[in-house]
């Protein structure tokens, strides 16, 4: 019998390609890791050499462990400014290098740029207002424990590096150095989310305060306990930062 041929119709085409590309997608990595997890691994490395070159100190050449890439990818939700880029970069991962707040000329720290945004952009009600700032806080707070207990185990591994660095047989110096700036690296970027939680904090009550001026709402009062449960957290943080020698600043925005 001759084989029957059955037209395909445009929009089967359509959905036959995309399906293709997808499973195209799939392949030429990892099982179960798409060619963005490859991309994006280190996409964070910047902020190493960022802290320490913003006082003078040369960056480390050491790739980075599991640990310190996590402690850099958690800790950059951390220190961009809340809804500091449109929304759909943040779909599209249009991450971008930021100033440490120790390198001169980076823009001054003004407390109420987030308050005016919350309060000056389009929302459908005052609620909405506050319910955004009650899921920006939460979310600093759900944050906050990952990344602190990542820091927590790259410090112990940097305390057993210092210690070894005593045995290692024919240790050169730029080896040593490169051990030492990114201990100093892992260090000044938890120094860095401190200070831009405390920052975040600020922001957030001069945000609330002038919210309850405008439009009184009961909504207020569960923004604020969320508001002090960060402050809490941020005051009592479960590591201890020893500040990098000869850069002993303050963390105060």
């Amino acid at each position: 019998m001759p084989e029957k041929r059955f037209p395909i119709r445009a929009g089967q085409a359509l959905t036959l390609m995309l399906l293709g590309l997808a499973l195209a997608g799939c392949s030429g990595g990892d099982f179960g890791r798409t060619r963005e997890d490859f991309r994006n691994d280190d996409m964070h490395r910047w902020m190493g050499a960022e802290v320490t070159g913003s006082v003078g100190l040369g960056p480390s050449q050491f790739q980075l462990t599991d640990y310190e890439r996590r402690l850099r990818d958690q800790a950059y939700p951390l220190i961009e400014p809340p809804h500091s880029r449109p929304a759909w970069k943040s779909v599209f991962g249009d991450y971008k290098p930021l100033p440490s707040p120790w390198r001169q000329g980076a823009p001054a720290f003004d407390r109420s740029t987030y308050g005016r945004m919350l309060i000056d952009e389009p929302h459908r009600s005052d609620s909405s207002r506050y319910a955004q700032l009650i899921d920006d806080v939460r979310d600093d707070i759900t944050r906050f424990e990952p990344f602190f207990s990542t820091a927590i185990k790259v410090f112990d591994l940097d305390r057993k590096r210092n210690a070894s660095l005593a045995y290692v047989s024919d240790l050169s110096p730029r080896e040593r150095a490169d051990a030492i700036a990114r201990m100093e690296e892992n260090t000044m970027i938890v120094q860095w989310v401190q200070q831009c939680l405390e920052r975040r904090i600020s922001s957030y009550r001069w945000a609330l305060e002038r919210l309850v001026i405008r439009a009184p709402d009961n909504m207020a009062a569960e923004a604020d306990r969320l508001i002090n449960e960060l402050a809490a957290q941020t005051a009592n943080p479960p590591v201890a930062v020893q500040p990098v020698i000869g850069h002993a600043l303050s963390v105060r925005g």
